[in-house]
């Protein structure tokens, strides 16, 4: 890819608009899901605003792209040309000019709306005006403002830019659109200042649904589902919006919207209600990826408590308690000052079910920074407030113990007394534990207290300690079997053949035939008045 040119923001609106002159909405769509599975692989400039690389599987295709004309694009698929391939390129381009992914995507619903927005009254003309600070000018006179005038008045824009689609029912579809339509009256900005336009209109349409005027939901706020797909959604596109940072450093003039955008959604989390947390993950992510980055001491941090203090005294009853508590944990913990985020999500976990993504955010911030001790001091916190965790979370809070393991070997020590405390909760992640870190005794100790059988465990699992401590399954094994005997039923039967069986393997493999011979005569002989047995054993081919 050409880094030597980057496109400016006229270049960029006019690329939008051919591709939402030039490529349907399916294959835009199509195209993205190329992108996001990874199938662009090399790509190289070709002239100027030429774009060659290669896409695909198996099979790989080659593609031209030419930026500044977009119609002689060219790919080696049936199709030749307007295919989802060339879409595929152009979003990686797109990416790797800091450029918003999602303006591509939405270019075609883009161009509609901007189609319908151009044919309009001017405000003034019908019944359907609107005035807003600004006298007589339109609508789209003053979207050209939009670098100038306030983040509150780019809301007040929002919200006239898409009442023609007021009616629609409020589902992911009611949310592309609304957001092709303010994306459509944006005129051309900075990248910083695109990434805040896009932020906004983003938590605009997230806010609308999720905390709807007049609401007549019930104080929990529980959402219909497909109001909640439509929240995902616009939550999942903030989160790459967020991912890219915001470039203070070459547009320092941003701040003081930076800091409005934390004001206003400090107050949106903290009224949010308590069953859903999409607010307080967008007031979270832009203190981890927006103002973290940029700051050099701790005064924003303290200042940020005192807010949030004064917030529970103005908010009273209507404080969102939960996501209140959440933001203490994690200024504390962006301050460094670990034993306070404890306390607060301690308190939250006994009041609350902490949601384990934030939970897993910690570790994760500390495990990219390489802070071992730190990864191991948090792991045993958080070990306990896992609630009802599902068998991916209990893999990836083994997966950070691994890493503070590795590299501070020390750590291993507190990774057992943790889990041994987090018994009976943490038994399945323990007994993976002691597997993997060859603990056989332990294990084998935890089966045969707990009188578990061999025949539910899965091979794999049994077949590490076949090899390294056969030993230990012996005992495992001759309990069952007496256990499936005294069932006295043909089920039970088959089942101590089944053992029986191992336990032969075993005995051989540790070369102690002659112990296995002497076992199995004296136990047939035992149970020789078991007709049933002795012909499952018949079976087996354990005796003749």
């Amino acid at each position: 890819m050409d880094t030597n040119h980057m496109i400016n923001d006229m270049e960029w609106q006019k690329l939008i608009a051919d591709v939402g002159e030039q490529f349907s909405d399916v294959t835009i769509k199509r195209g993205f899901q190329y992108y996001k599975q990874g199938f662009v692989r090399e790509t190289r400039p070709e002239g100027a605003g030429g774009i060659e690389a290669v896409v695909g599987g198996s099979e790989p295709l080659e593609v031209v792209v030419q930026t500044e004309a977009l119609s002689a694009s060219r790919c080696s698929c049936p199709e030749g040309s307007g295919c989802k391939h060339i879409i595929a390129v152009l979003l990686d381009y797109a990416s790797r000019q800091g450029r918003s992914v999602h303006a591509i995507v939405n270019a075609h619903a883009t161009l509609r709306l901007q189609k319908a927005y151009v044919a309009l009254p001017e405000e003034g003309e019908a019944p359907a005006r609107t005035g807003t600070r600004g006298g007589g000018a339109s609508l789209k006179e003053k979207a050209l403002r939009i670098p100038e005038i306030s983040i509150a008045e780019w809301h007040v824009l929002f919200k006239q830019c898409i009442t023609p689609l007021e009616f629609g029912s409020p589902n992911a579809g009611y949310a592309r659109n609304a957001i092709a339509a303010i994306e459509s009256m944006k005129p051309p900005l900075s990248p910083g200042m695109e990434q805040l336009y896009d932020l906004h209109a983003h938590l605009f349409m997230l806010i609308k649904l999720v905390k709807p005027a007049h609401s007549l939901l019930p104080a929990a706020g529980h959402l219909g589902y497909h109001v909640q797909v439509a929240a995902d959604d616009l939550l999942k596109a903030m989160r790459e919006i967020f991912e890219w940072g915001i470039p203070l450093a070459t547009e320092p003039e941003l701040w003081p919207r930076v800091t409005k955008t934390l004001t206003y959604l400090r107050r949106q989390m903290l009224t949010e209600a308590k069953s859903h947390q999409y607010l307080f993950e967008a007031y979270d992510r832009l203190w981890l990826k927006w103002l973290r980055p940029h700051l050099g001491d701790d005064r924003m941090y303290r200042e940020e408590l005192e807010k949030l203090k004064i917030a529970e005294e103005d908010l009273g009853d209507g404080l969102s308690r939960l996501s209140w508590m959440l933001a203490h944990s994690r200024v504390y913990f962006l301050m460094g000052e670990d034993r306070q985020a404890w306390t607060w999500l301690h308190g939250a976990s006994k009041a609350f079910i902490v949601p384990h993504g934030f939970l897993f955010s910690f570790l994760g911030e500390i495990a990219e920074a390489g802070e071992w001790t730190r990864l191991s001091d948090w792991l045993v916190v958080i070990g306990p407030l896992l609630s009802g965790h599902r068998k991916e979370q209990a893999s990836d809070y083994m997966r950070y113990w691994g890493m503070a393991v590795r590299h501070a070997p020390e750590s291993e020590e507190r990774m057992w007394q943790t889990l041994a405390g987090m018994l009976p909760q943490s038994k399945e992640m323990y007994e993976e534990a002691l597997l993997d870190y060859g603990k056989w005794q332990p294990w084998m100790d935890m089966q045969l207290s707990a009188g578990t059988e061999p025949l539910e465990l899965r091979v794999s699992v049994l077949q590490p300690l076949e090899k390294e401590a056969p030993e230990l399954l012996l005992p495992f094994y001759h309990q069952a079997v007496e256990r499936y005997i005294l069932l006295k039923n043909r089920s039970g039967y088959k089942d101590a053949v089944k053992l029986l069986k191992r336990l032969g393997k075993l005995y051989k493999k540790m070369k102690r035939e002659e112990r296995w011979e002497q076992f199995l005569d004296a136990f047939v002989d035992r149970h020789g008045r078991l007709r049933a047995l002795q012909e499952e054993l018949r079976k087996g081919n354990l005796i003749s």
